[in-house]
């Protein structure tokens, strides 16, 4: 009882801390297994087991192998861990997926099962706005739904109203908070565009995009290339910003660039995934 107690008040430290976690629960045992049903464990992302238990060797390197897996693609994932005779009776090899369940093979002498289910927990993405411009404002709207942590960054006495972002800043200056993806959109549209691209360039994104035509940004890139900015952090900068969706409206254009983002950071989890498979 009291592992269990510290696995939930971990839980919600990581949560409000916003730290990556996967947590594991034993959701079925067949005959005898060292864990039993509602056992549970926090694994981190280099795979280590944080807090709680899920029984010793005969699952754990199936566990963390598969949180890892979670982690990186954001998916969930359920393993059944069974003696070699009982997987051959169902016509399953080790490592196989088969109906959303990930099969192991026990070699412990106890020849238990016990079924797993492995939860990434990841924190919000953030989408940082610069800007009080129509499309900035869509963005914000429409992102909020999407599950984005959401900045906005803009002069106030350009805004008519305030509008419902996690965080808002007055001006240019930005705060990025800590463990999270980083999408970041300037839609300034010919009020401090200049000062708002030094601004994004000033940390880690895993997406910069400029909401403005290429003959704009191509200007705005030499002056600031002019100003020492160098050429491989300016092209980091994606513009026009969004999918060629021929959108019109300021809604519209806040879609395809959230579409543009959404493809941009999937793909990059299938990658992940990927790799934590080799």
């Amino acid at each position: 009882m009291t592992a269990h107690v510290d696995v939930m008040d971990l839980i919600a430290r990581l949560k409000a801390n916003e730290e990556p976690f996967a947590l594991a629960t034993v959701v079925r045992t067949v005959s005898v297994t060292a864990a039993k049903a509602g056992a549970k464990a926090i694994i981190r992302p280099d795979g280590r087991i944080e807090a709680g238990w899920i029984g010793g060797g005969c699952a754990r390197g199936t566990a963390l192998k598969a949180a890892r897996e979670a982690l990186a693609d954001g998916r969930p994932r359920l393993i059944s861990v069974q003696p070699g005779d009982l997987l051959a009776e169902h016509g399953v090899s080790p490592g196989e997926d088969r109906d959303g369940v990930r099969f192991a093979q026990n070699m412990c002498p106890s020849q238990g099962t016990m079924d797993i289910f492995i939860e990434p927990v990841l924190p919000a993405p953030t989408l940082v706005v610069f800007g009080a411009s129509p499309v900035a404002l869509a963005l914000v709207e429409q992102a909020k739904p999407l599950g984005f942590h959401v900045a906005l960054a803009a002069p106030f006495a350009e805004l008519a109203a305030m509008p419902e972002a996690d965080r808002l800043f007055d001006g240019f200056a930005f705060e990025p908070p800590q463990g999270s993806q980083r999408f970041v959109v300037v839609s300034t549209q010919g009020k401090g565009d200049e000062a708002a691209l030094k601004a994004t360039l000033g940390f880690e994104a895993d997406y910069r995009s400029f909401v403005g035509s290429r003959r704009k940004m191509a200007a705005l890139r030499a002056r600031l290339a002019d100003e020492g900015v160098s050429k491989a952090l300016l092209d980091t900068v994606k513009a026009p910003a969004g999918l060629d969706l021929g959108a019109i409206t300021p809604e519209e254009i806040a879609l395809s660039i959230l579409a543009e983002i959404i493809r941009h950071r999937r793909s990059a989890q299938r990658l992940a995934a990927d790799a934590s498979r080799t």
